[in-house]
C-alpha cells in the first residue's frame, strides 16, 4: 500500500452507518472494489451452484471482498409480515485492535496521521493470518491462501486511507444514495448516532441500539441498528480483544523474532541439504546382500535368521 504525505489531524475520525436507513442496494460493495481494483468474477452465479435462499453475494468476505452488505429476515412475533435487516461487514476500526496487537511483522498499524483507522503494510506482511484468528468480527481476509507460489497477503478495509489524507471520503461513503453511510469526527458520528436511535425508540423499534461507542476501546465505525444484534452478522455482544491478544502485543518483539528464526531455520534447513545425495541401493534376495547401485559394492549383507525375525 502506498503512503500518503503525512497530514495529522486534529480529531479522530469514523465511519457512520444507518441500518434504518439502508436500502441494500450494495453500491458501497461496488464502489469498494471500483476505487481499491479488486476483481470480482463476472460469471453468473459465479461461486454457488445453487440459490442460497438469500440475496447477500458474496456469502461472506473474501481475498477480494474488503466489504459486504448482509442480508437477515425474520417473522414478527407479535403482528402479521417479517423484519428485514440490512448491515455492513467490513473492518470495524478498533481503538484496541486484537488484529494489531497480535501481528509480529508489525504489518497492521494505527493510521500514525491519527484518523484512528487501521491500516497495513502489505510488504511486512508474512502470512500468518494470526490477525484473522484474533479479530472479534472475523475480518481480516488474504490473498493467495491455498494457491502455490503466490505468497499470502493480508487483504482488509483500510478506510481509503489513501483518499481521507487528501481529505476525501471513503468510496463506500461517497456513493451511499440514501445517506445511510456518512464520515467525519468520530464524536460527531456518534452524536449522530445517538439522535437517530432516539428517533427509533419513538418509532417503535425498542431493541435500536448504537454499536461501536465502547466496544474494543471504541470503534471507528459507528452502526446505528434497527434490530437487536441476532439480526446482524458477527456483531457480538460486549466485543474487546482475548488477554491473550492483549499479552501478544507486548510479546510481539519476540514474536517478530522468532518468526524469523523460524524463517531463517528453514533456510539453513535448505542449503545445508545443498549437494545431499541419498544412496540408493537394492537388495539380492539370493545372495542376502544389499548392493550400492552406483559402485556394486555390498553395504551389507542380512542372512536368512535376521530376515526372518
Amino acid at each position: 500500500m502506498m503512503e500518503q504525505p503525512a497530514k495529522r489531524l486534529s480529531e479522530e475520525m469514523a465511519i457512520y452507518y444507518d441500518a434504518s436507513k439502508c436500502t441494500a442496494c450494495r453500491g458501497c460493495q461496488a464502489a469498494c472494489k471500483v476505487w481499491n481494483e479488486l476483481p470480482s468474477p463476472i460469471e453468473k452465479n459465479a461461486g454457488a451452484s445453487t440459490f442460497t435462499g438469500s440475496y447477500q453475494n458474496p456469502a461472506d468476505l473474501d481475498e477480494n471482498t474488503r466489504l459486504i452488505v448482509t442480508f437477515e429476515e425474520r417473522e414478527r412475533a407479535e403482528r402479521y409480515g417479517i423484519d428485514w435487516a440490512f448491515g455492513r461487514r467490513s473492518c470495524m476500526h478498533c481503538t484496541d485492535a486484537a488484529c494489531v496487537n497480535v501481528c509480529p511483522s508489525g504489518c497492521l498499524y494505527h493510521d500514525p496521521d491519527g484518523s484512528g483507522l487501521v491500516i497495513y503494510d502489505v510488504d511486512k506482511c508474512i502470512g500468518c493470518q494470526y490477525c484473522r484468528s484474533a479479530c472479534p468480527f472475523d475480518v481480516p481476509r488474504h490473498t493467495g491462501v491455498g494457491l502455490a507460489g503466490t505468497g499470502i497477503k493480508i487483504n482488509k478495509c483500510t478506510g481509503c486511507i489513501d483518499r481521507v489524507r487528501q481529505g476525501m471520503e471513503p468510496a463506500c461513503v461517497a456513493t451511499c444514495q440514501p445517506n445511510a453511510l456518512k464520515f467525519g469526527p468520530r464524536s460527531e458520528m456518534l452524536d449522530l448516532a445517538r439522535k437517530r436511535v432516539e428517533k427509533l425508540h419513538k418509532m417503535g423499534f425498542a431493541d435500536a441500539r448504537v454499536y461501536g461507542d465502547a466496544e474494543c476501546g471504541g470503534l471507528h465505525s459507528i452502526h446505528v441498528l434497527k434490530y437487536d444484534l441476532s439480526m446482524y452478522q458477527k456483531l457480538p455482544e460486549d466485543a474487546h480483544p482475548s488477554a491473550l491478544t492483549s499479552a501478544m502485543g507486548v510479546m510481539k518483539p519476540l514474536a517478530a523474532v522468532g518468526a524469523i528464526g523460524i524463517v531463517g531455520g528453514l533456510g539453513i534447513s535448505f542449503l545445508t541439504g545443498l549437494g545431499y545425495k541419498r544412496d540408493k541401493m537394492y537388495y539380492d534376495e539370493e545372495s542376502g546382500d544389499v548392493i550400492d547401485t552406483d559402485t556394486d559394492e555390498v553395504v551389507r549383507h542380512i542372512s536368512q535368521e535376521e530376515g526372518e525375525r
